[in-house]
């Protein structure tokens, strides 16, 4: 069986902290066995290589989200990366024509199908498993989908219904209908006939998806898809395929499942009640700080409460009311803060001046041992000023050793790149002009290619 986990996520839901570049999936908040912070994915890809899935799992993201992924799990994670967003179903046809062009996987081979950001104990993945044990043994079944059983009724999830001879808990059932997100008293009723949570996760052979592409006139070689990718219906896997599938099993499963998207929920799996620089009162109930900026906050006296502060803004919500917060984010900003594949960049100060100059102020800081690619910024200057670490900095093919107090010029056009011998901080300051859009190009990305053919001796 083949793992494919899909990484999206538009980072709204948990705005500030999470943001275009930095989805849900990689704040790093919840606690590990080591009482260090950890990201979503670095959990689940954690639980899945202990569940010895490691070697059969891939992982399809986005390009924008190529590097924190690669900063978070490693350089060596499986990635198949869509060339832009198209919504799951156009993510899920690309991993099926890579599995069977690139990989060469045999048609009969089981796919599984599940979201990065699980919040599961490790015997659901037992439950993965026999995903693939109900397609070999039932050749009348296309799907094999996993249903939580629910513990309460939420208007939150959608809910898998299944036929009403066979809606026993402790078996597999056959599909009657899916209902997405209905309402509380829905809900129950839902529930009475042994409804399931619909958790995001199924399981198909690969020869089951390769045929839908055909019929669809799609191409079944990864390199031509990826080319046509544009072309792929731009819609939910469940609403184009799942929803008009006739041949489908769930497996009910009763452990413990959290979909962690919304303040609330996330809140209730952190094992720290405040992150970050601040002050919480004795008389605050059930409120959560986390703050990802040097200015202290102080909350004093409320409670079912969240603080998040990061350099995207600041949210102060009531916990119930923090699922609303999708409707009210319409900022007009990018990114603030992200994480690189090298380090991480903070937006310190963005400004556009009446004369048409743009002003952008980072603090960068880039890992030990890391290094920037060897690039040029066709229409913006620099100005660096290293606060911390050491580090070689090349310009031009001239090479420099470089720390903390030292301050570089780099002219628009001008080849450079810097490593750090250790953790350095910079905080750079890039000007320009706001009508010439400015275009980054990358020449090498590793400093052995740099030092062998950038370097002059």
């Amino acid at each position: 069986m083949k793992l494919v986990l899909l990484s999206g996520g538009s980072g709204k839901r948990l705005w500030p902290l999470s943001n275009d570049s930095r989805s849900k999936q990689f704040l790093k908040v919840l606690g590990n066995d080591g009482n260090e912070l950890e990201s979503m994915v670095q959990r689940v890809w954690k639980q899945i290589a202990a569940n010895g899935l490691g070697e059969e799992s891939y992982i399809a993201t986005s390009k924008s989200q190529v590097e924190m992924m690669q900063s978070q799990i490693g350089l060596n994670v499986p990635l198949i990366v869509e060339p832009s967003r198209r919504d799951t179903f156009a993510a899920i046809a690309l991993a099926a024509a890579y599995l069977y062009s690139f990989k060469v996987i045999g048609l009969s081979e089981v796919v599984c199908i599940l979201p990065v950001d699980p919040y599961v104990e490790d015997h659901f993945f037992d439950a993965v498993r026999k995903l693939e044990q109900v397609l070999q043994e039932d050749d009348d079944c296309d799907l094999a989908l996993i249903g939580v059983k629910p513990t309460y009724p939420s208007s939150k999830y959608g809910y898998i219904i299944p036929v009403a001879e066979e809606r026993d808990a402790s078996l597999n059932q056959k599909v009657s209908y899916f209902q997405e997100k209905p309402s509380e008293e829905q809900a129950q009723a839902l529930i009475d006939q042994n409804a399931l949570w619909n958790c995001g996760v199924f399981a198909f052979r690969l020869g089951y998806m390769i045929g839908l592409l055909q019929d669809k006139g799609l191409p079944i070689q990864y390199e031509e898809l990826v080319k046509q990718y544009h072309k792929i219906p731009q819609i939910s896997f469940d609403y184009e395929v799942v929803e008009k599938a006739e041949r489908i099993t769930v497996l009910p499963y009763e452990g413990y499942w959290k979909d962690l998207g919304t303040w609330n929920t996330l809140t209730e799996e952190m094992e720290h009640q405040q992150i970050g620089k601040g002050t919480i009162s004795g008389d605050c109930q059930n409120t959560h700080l986390i703050n990802e900026i040097d200015i202290p906050v102080s909350i004093l006296g409320l409670s079912n409460v969240v603080v998040a502060v990061s350099p995207d803004g600041i949210l102060v919500t009531d916990k119930s009311a923090s699922p609303r917060i999708k409707d009210f984010i319409n900022y007009d900003q990018g990114p603030m803060y992200e994480e690189r594949q090298w380090g991480w960049v903070r937006i310190l100060d963005d400004q556009h001046y009446d004369d048409g100059r743009c002003v952008v102020t980072k603090r960068v800081g880039i890992q030990e041992g890391k290094n920037l690619s060897y690039q040029l910024h066709s229409n913006r200057e620099e100005v660096w000023t290293l606060v911390k670490g050491e580090g070689e900095f090349i310009q031009n093919g001239n090479f420099m050793r470089v720390k903390a107090g030292n301050v570089l010029h780099i002219p628009m056009k001008t080849l450079h790149s810097i490593r750090a011998i250790t953790e350095l901080e910079v905080i750079v300051v890039q000007s320009g002009v706001q009508r010439d859009v400015n275009q980054v190009v990358e020449l090498y990305s590793t400093w052995n290619e740099v030092a062998e053919h950038c370097m002059k001796m």
